[in-house]
């Protein structure tokens, strides 16, 4: 029977069951004892949410240790607020303060010494490890006679300006994976001194051989996950990548699945750089998280879990050789090998860290040919307009764009293309000269938001502009923006564009925003093997990681 109040008097208070006819009169006493019970069945518990909120940021690669970390804070009644992003942007958040972050879990030691310049990071202990590699297809491998012996650096030069070697890498300045790479490709070309140091990135020799080989990487992103993706998706396009071993472990399990030949893993030896997977709490003085994340490190290192991640292709454990390890999943078919002693090369101090990033961006990278297609339709008036004018601000003004490793080069070509319903103009920057960019700026923001929609004649230009370019030596991107769906035209159009054959298959990158059409911009990125960035929360975020990628 459920009762429910109906009046009350000086003796009690009377309820009106849910059968008409009868009432009830309670004392205050035995009502108070009913209110208590009640109240303390509403007190919040294991299953009315958890107690605490912690917000840990990590690598892209990560993502498929998600489940472990869930279980874990499920058990412990916390939440966990995942963030995947590169370690360079780790670093840039860390030189802030971190301060939208409790933990921070980057791919390697080195971004906490740049970038933790405030000291705010403790308790850091290295959960994995995992040496960054290079690695091609088997038949390539024994056609390049690299199975069972040792490739230097000066090797794989070699092979890729004799046009054996079409491979791909990530961005130095937006991922650990290239940046180790790029160390590593500066202490061969050096050498192999005990450091390098400033006047090692002064030296014209080694200079000149680190510009030859990124210069000649055929397809660049800005994240260690998305790339090993990437090389799944254009299998046939490709001879190899540069990754964590873990990511080609990864990759080397579908491809074996799929009946393809796998990678085979390439050691540089006088280039090696290894992955350590530091796991460290931002110090706020909050002595419950502080609770926390030494039992989340705990569990990260325990027995069990530790297992789980060698199952995963992490190298875990005492040392780089660990003990128990599935040979199905460290596979010495696929070059893998646990036994050989690993001597990885000595990490510079964090000021010529530095300085080698800005010598990367500005001069020794592949030019990046990037075209910026900006939706300038009615339905951007306000917020919307005032966001993107802010976003390309940062990547127009080279001084902002260097607090983010994205100031361009002299080889670099900069497109801007607004657009409604129309294509409506089209600007254009050669190279790096802080005056043309500011004035491309001042076209920028000068633009009002007006029309509909069209979102496929931007492409089209933009693939146009491209027109008679050698897209070989640059790193190709289109930036595609918008907040709507459009209304003009359709993806037939961009499909016959695309089909013609020049200047060949150039990555877009859209950016959600608003009420933008998903479906429409899923369309576009797949054909072009590109990716959509989420800005509808941080345009300014969004457009930033998106030229990231090339």
């Amino acid at each position: 029977m459920i009762y429910l109040f109906t009046s009350t008097s000086p003796t009690g208070t009377w309820l009106r069951p849910t059968v008409p006819g009868e009432t009830l009169r309670l004392p205050h006493f035995l009502l108070a004892l009913l209110l208590v019970l009640g109240l303390v069945a509403c007190v919040p518990g294991e299953e009315s949410g958890p107690s605490l909120t912690f917000r840990l940021v990590t690598g892209t690669e990560n993502r498929s240790l998600s489940p472990i970390i869930e279980r874990f804070a499920k058990e412990e009644s916390v939440k966990i607020e995942l963030t995947h992003q590169g370690s360079v942007d780790t670093m840039l958040e860390l030189q802030q303060g971190a301060t939208a972050y409790d933990a921070v879990w980057p791919a390697s030691s080195i971004w906490l010494s740049v970038g933790d310049t405030g000291r705010v990071v403790t308790q850091t202990k290295s959960i994995m490890a995992t040496p960054v590699v290079f690695a091609v297809k088997r038949p390539v491998a024994d056609r390049l006679g690299w199975v069972n012996r040792d490739v230097t650096v000066e090797e794989i030069l070699a092979a890729a300006e004799a046009g054996d070697l079409r491979y791909m890498t990530t961005s130095a300045t937006q991922s650990n994976s290239g940046a180790m790479a790029y160390l590593g490709y500066l202490y061969a070309f050096a050498g192999q001194p005990d450091v390098l140091t400033s006047d090692t990135l002064h030296d014209p020799a080694v200079v000149e051989r680190t510009r030859r080989i990124l210069n000649l990487v055929d397809r660049s992103a800005g994240a260690s996950g998305f790339l090993r993706d990437l090389f799944l998706q254009q299998y046939d396009a490709f001879d190899g990548m540069v990754n964590n071993e873990s990511a080609v472990i990864a990759a080397n399990q579908q491809l074996t699945a799929e009946g393809r030949d796998p990678l085979y893993v390439v050691y540089p030896v006088d280039g090696l750089v290894i992955a350590d997977w530091p796991l460290g709490y931002v110090d706020r003085g909050d002595a419950a998280k502080a609770a926390f994340f030494t039992k989340l490190q705990n569990f990260l290192l325990s027995p069990d879990v530790q297992k789980d991640l060698l199952a995963q292709g992490r190298r875990t454990g005492l040392g780089l050789n660990p003990v128990g390890a599935d040979p199905k999943v460290f596979n010495p078919d696929w070059g893998i090998d646990l036994n050989r002693v690993i001597q990885p090369i000595t990490l510079p101090p964090p000021d010529v860290i530095q300085e080698a990033l800005v010598l990367y961006q500005t001069a020794l990278r592949k030019p990046s040919f990037t075209v910026f297609c900006l939706d300038f339709s009615g339905s951007m008036q306000g917020q919307g307009e005032q966001d993107l004018k802010s976003a390309m601000r940062i990547l127009l003004d080279p001084d902002q764009a260097g607090r983010y490793f994205l100031q361009p080069s002299t080889g670099d070509v900069t497109i801007v293309i607004p657009f409604n319903s129309d294509t409506i103009t089209q600007w254009r920057v050669n190279g790096n000269d802080p005056t043309a960019l500011r004035d491309l700026l001042g076209q920028v923001t000068a633009q009002s938001a007006s029309g509909g929609t069209n979102i496929y004649a931007p492409v089209i230009a933009a693939l146009d502009a491209m027109e008679g370019g050698t897209m070989e030596d640059y790193a190709p991107a289109v930036i595609l923006m918008t907040d709507g769906r459009s209304n003009h035209r359709d993806f037939a159009s961009l499909q016959a564009r695309m089909g013609q054959g020049s200047p060949g298959t150039v990555p877009v990158y859209a950016i959600l925003f608003g009420d933008a059409s998903e479906d429409q911009l899923i369309e576009i990125t797949e054909a072009t093997s590109g990716r959509i960035f989420d800005g509808r929360t941080d345009l300014i975020g969004a457009m930033r990681e998106a030229k990231g990628y090339n």
